[in-house]
């Protein structure tokens, strides 16, 4: 007996069926329309590069590199690794096509599928789907305070009203250092209140223990040193200058000492956008400055500002918050038939609808009327129009309102000309 094969997604993937379309292009249309409003350029980059880019860039010693990027060799036996992020991509790009000798900071953003192999959670999968921006070549913390403000409008226009702004600096590899000695001394003296990750983690990257969720770690935070207290004078001068220009446009930010985000590349400003509700994966928004990475790639040194958020957390938040989304366009028209030549009459009716822009569907199968109706019915389609032989022979067609269950016959050529047809 043959053994039925059932295939599934694999574990961490989702399909995206119709129904679920409409919040993804009402996300895609908010996020091209605040991106056009800031003179952000689309790019899209291929979905793998050479490792080491994302070695490099991401940093040797962060999860990301060590635990879950997609890597193989392929069959000219480069080690290619899977998009884990998108900005390291954008910068390569920026590179290798010479955007240095544009107008500078060039803005782009992106759409693209990103792949972490990490545990799957709500809002978070081994593939997943980000929007970001990148603005390159510029230093001045007003760019900063741009981009920043590029994901609240976002979060505005999408009509995401109960979510907060937090904003951080971690300095730079000027005073960054010391403060990660004076965290690594902190946490020493509290290693046998640390979880396995974070001892492991106290070595190599003190920085993501502020960020740990297991109660223990996260009490402690409250209490480590606290990276504006150690900036130097070129990062205190940045992040007082950005603090004054978010002041003057009024974005109603939050300072949160623990945010350092877990990318290596980060230098300076650090921001997320997080429901008020904070529970669980609860980051929407993610980015910062990142003004070594080009340096870090092969450049010549260019500063960066970024930040990326996930297509498939955004649509959670919509449905949890109940933001009203419109429908995806939809057929206005169903065109029926009965009898014999109906059919052919039929098909021409629907061509002839689609070909000038009104949705139609011409109904299925050899269903009797009755069985078109309830057709219509479950594909929410307003109207149907029904030709059988009489109608034909008459120069007639039917138009049934379904919601109203009501229906008249009205000559073929009135129906077409009201609808733009003649």
């Amino acid at each position: 007996r043959r053994k039925i094969l059932v295939f599934r997604a694999p574990r961490g993937t989702a399909d995206h069926l119709p129904e679920e379309q409409k919040y993804w292009r009402y996300i895609e249309s908010k996020a091209v329309e605040v991106a056009g409003l800031f003179g952000y350029g689309r790019i899209d980059t291929p979905a793998f590069e050479d490792s080491n880019l994302f070695i490099r860039s991401v940093g040797e010693g962060t999860d990301i590199v060590e635990k879950e990027m997609y890597t193989f060799e392929d069959r000219g036996g480069d080690s290619v690794t899977l998009r884990p992020e998108g900005t390291a991509p954008v910068c390569r790009a920026y590179l290798e096509h010479g955007m240095h000798n544009l107008p500078q900071p060039v803005r782009m953003y992106y759409f693209c599928p990103v792949f972490r192999y990490e545990r799957p959670q709500a809002g978070r999968f081994r593939q997943h789907h980000q929007f970001g921006v990148e603005a390159l070549g510029d230093a001045d913390p007003s760019v900063d305070a741009e981009v920043i403000e590029v994901a609240w409008e976002l979060m505005g226009r999408l009509g995401l009203r109960d979510v907060q702004l937090l904003v951080n600096s971690i300095g730079d590899s000027e005073c960054r250092p010391v403060y990660i000695e004076r965290l690594r001394d902190y946490y020493s003296g509290h290693h046998d209140r640390l979880c396995d990750d974070c001892k492991d983690r106290l070595g190599r990257n003190p920085l993501r223990l502020l960020d740990c969720k297991v109660e223990t770690c996260h009490a402690l935070g409250d209490e480590a040193p606290q990276s504006t207290d150690y900036l130097c004078d070129d990062c205190r001068e940045h992040w007082g200058k950005l603090s004054g220009y978010l002041d003057a446009m009024a974005l109603p930010y939050v300072v949160d000492h623990r945010l350092v985000r877990g990318l290596d590349y980060y230098t300076r400003t650090v921001f997320e956008i997080q429901p008020l509700d904070v529970g669980g994966q609860s980051t929407i928004v993610g980015g910062g400055r990142y003004d070594g990475l080009i340096t870090e790639l092969g450049g010549r040194p260019t500063p960066g500002i970024g930040f990326a958020t996930g297509i498939e957390r955004l649509a959670l938040n919509l449905k949890r918050g109940d933001v009203p989304v419109p429908d995806e366009p939809s057929p206005r028209y169903l065109v029926a038939n009965v009898g014999e030549n109906a059919r052919t009459a039929a098909l021409e009716l629907a061509v002839r609808l689609r070909r000038t822009g009104v949705g139609a569907i011409l109904s299925s199968g050899t269903r009797g009327l009755r069985g078109q109706m309830r057709q219509a019915n479950a594909l929410n389609i307003p109207y149907a129009l029904i030709l059988g032989d009489d109608e034909i022979e008459k120069g007639e067609v039917v138009v049934r309102d379904m919601a109203a269950s009501t229906q008249e016959s009205r000559p073929l050529a009135d129906f077409l000309a009201e609808t733009g047809l003649n």
